[in-house]
């Protein structure tokens, strides 16, 4: 099989596994480096490439055409975030997204949040 036909079984197969309900999660720094390291391991896996060979994951993402999965994954947020805000007010994804608890928090660390990882994102993207 020619490296072509491998890479599109990669973006059908491995890919949308990958992705599947990438648009509700959360992801911390160490989820979004195993969701990467995976995605690497798939190309390297069917494109011959080992780690003997000193490829740089950049390098072989722009010579096979392949995009960051990290980044596809926030796109899907992105592109879920425009739906819900296209719904109807009486729509429960809507009322999800618009509800905000009362009272106070425990002491500690705040969690990430969804609403809260999309914006900082956003925010991030519009400053660089």
């Amino acid at each position: 099989m020619n490296k072509e036909t491998k890479l599109r079984i990669h973006n059908i197969t491995a890919k949308a596994a990958l992705k599947v309900g990438s648009e509700a999660w959360v992801l911390k720094k160490r989820e979004e480096q195993r969701l990467e390291a995976a995605q690497m391991k798939f190309l390297r896996h069917l494109l011959g490439i080992t780690k003997l060979d000193k490829e740089n994951n950049q390098r072989i993402r722009q010579k096979r055409g392949a995009r960051n999965i990290i980044n596809e994954t926030k796109q899907c947020r992105k592109k879920w975030l425009q739906h819900v805000q296209r719904m109807d007010t009486d729509r429960l994804p809507k009322q999800a997204l618009q509800y905000g608890p009362k009272g106070r928090r425990n002491i500690g660390r705040p969690r990430k949040r969804w609403r809260g990882q999309l914006f900082r994102n956003m925010m991030w993207h519009l400053q660089h």
